[in-house]
């Protein structure tokens, strides 16, 4: 991966803020050609330590850090140490399947305040459920949850939900945020349940990895043209733009399988969502991982 100086982007941010003083023919000249975040694809807030501006930015992508959703380790803070009691990872799986049940009675919906004279099943839609629904169509329901859900925590807006996002008052957009509101309409504290899910997935991928911070992925594509592109390090590099959550797989054999096109990517252990070993016997996939988006370097390969 291309080093990348955070020095530099310090250095442009400071220059920013000081008051201009100089005469009118005077012109600043950007001397960093680095890619930043673009405002169209972040929010100015989120639910999280960091800043969508640094988790999408490439700085992140080659030197991550932990990222930690406000409220889950001090919620859940006995579950997580519970956790470091068991060497075995089904052990661990068991436990937050258990865990997550009982936080949020998905075994016992009328402690949640469901009445059983409703006749709404949407009590039903948890966690397993927008896995599943995630893996049979990204752009369906359960895969604008999830992707608000991104949006919500790591402030990371869609770029892609059954078409191409790019005006935030276009049809696109409002059927995506439609599609959103009706997948969350009557769950029980489903995006909770995603916190959830993505700190224990932290958790675990700390534990298989102690010494590792990136893993490196694969995806297949038809179209690379249809991916937006940043910046073109080489005929083979570019600096890419993906959608806030996407799937890539960690079999090169695999992901040739999806299309004329292979895309490599470094992939921050902090920016995966969720992935098929997680917890074994719930979903079935081809080594699937679900990654967050933003910025990525990607090395791109032609069949």
């Amino acid at each position: 991966m291309t080093e990348i100086s955070v020095n530099n982007i310090s250095a442009q941010n400071t220059l920013a803020d000081v008051e201009h003083n100089k005469a009118d023919r005077f012109v600043a000249v950007t001397t960093s050609s680095i890619p930043v975040l673009p405002r169209y694809a972040r929010l100015p807030i989120n639910r999280c330590n960091l800043p969508a501006v640094i988790i999408g930015g490439l700085t992140f992508q080659c030197s991550p850090v932990a990222i930690d959703l406000d409220g889950v380790a001090q919620f859940h803070r006995g579950f997580f140490s519970l956790l470091n009691q068991f060497d075995n990872a089904n052990e661990r799986a068991q436990a937050f399947t258990k865990h997550m049940n009982a936080a949020f009675y998905l075994n016992d919906p009328e402690q949640a305040g469901y009445s059983p004279q409703t006749n709404s099943k949407r009590y039903k839609t948890d966690y397993w459920r927008m896995l599943r629904g995630w893996g049979f169509d990204s752009n369906g329901r359960e895969g604008a949850a999830l992707k608000g859900w991104v949006e919500s925590r790591f402030g990371l807006l869609p770029r892609h939900h059954a078409g191409p996002i790019r005006d935030f008052s276009g049809v696109t957009y409002r059927r995506y945020l439609e599609m959103r509101a009706s997948a969350m309409y009557g769950t029980n504290a489903v995006e909770a349940q995603f916190d959830l899910l993505y700190s224990y997935c932290q958790y675990e991928l700390a534990r298989q990895y102690p010494d590792t911070k990136h893993l490196t992925l694969y995806r297949g594509v038809n179209r690379v043209d249809d991916y937006e592109t940043l910046a073109s390090l080489d005929n083979k590099r570019r600096v890419v733009l993906f959608n806030n959550l996407s799937s890539f797989t960690a079999s090169r054999e695999r992901a040739d399988e999806f299309g004329d096109y292979l895309l490599t990517a470094r992939v921050p252990l902090a920016k995966i969502f969720f992935h098929t070993r997680l917890l074994p016997g719930l979903l079935q996939g081809e080594d699937e991982y679900t990654v967050i988006g933003g910025l990525y370097e990607v090395s791109i390969a032609a069949y």
